[in-house]
């Protein structure tokens, strides 16, 4: 069965400026808000495939092993990717980032960069200016791989 893949097209557009509000004897009542250019990436395509379940699997244990070891209690009815969901995403919070680095790494093997419809997909580290954007796909690689 072929792994599974989803386009994730980052939407970050400008903000335009709001002018200064007066009232009628021109006292200003609401200041003006600048705008805000869009993202860097705005409009930039990613394409994500689901590792393998091997590859998956070991990711997934690496993280619960980091986790129990952080002194995390995790079910013992979890395993894998879905054991990780469970013991939820937010626990990682609680290691250091040494620990967490190389999970990171790996997770990131999963996205390119797609520059056109048609043209082949590059390395994302270097076309991502944004850590927003590297949120957001790490939001969507961690939906791709558990379903929610």
């Amino acid at each position: 069965m072929a792994r599974r893949t989803e386009i994730v097209t980052i939407d970050t557009p400008a903000v335009a400026a709001v002018p200064a509000a007066y009232d009628g004897e021109g006292k200003c009542i609401a200041p003006a808000v600048a705008g805000k250019p869009a993202g860097r990436d705005h409009g930039k395509t990613f394409l994500l495939t689901e590792m393998s379940a091997a590859d998956a699997e070991a990711w997934a244990i690496k993280a619960l092993l980091a986790l129990a070891r952080a002194g995390v209690e995790i079910p013992d009815e979890t395993a894998g990717m879905a054991g990780l969901a469970v013991a939820g995403l937010k626990a990682l919070q609680s290691l250091d980032y040494a620990t967490v680095k190389p999970l990171l790494d790996e997770m990131f093997t999963c996205v390119q960069y797609q520059h056109k419809p048609g043209h082949s997909p590059q390395e994302a580290g270097p076309n991502i200016e944004e850590v927003g954007t590297r949120l957001t796909l790490r939001k969507a690689l961690f939906r791709l791989h558990t379903g929610f």
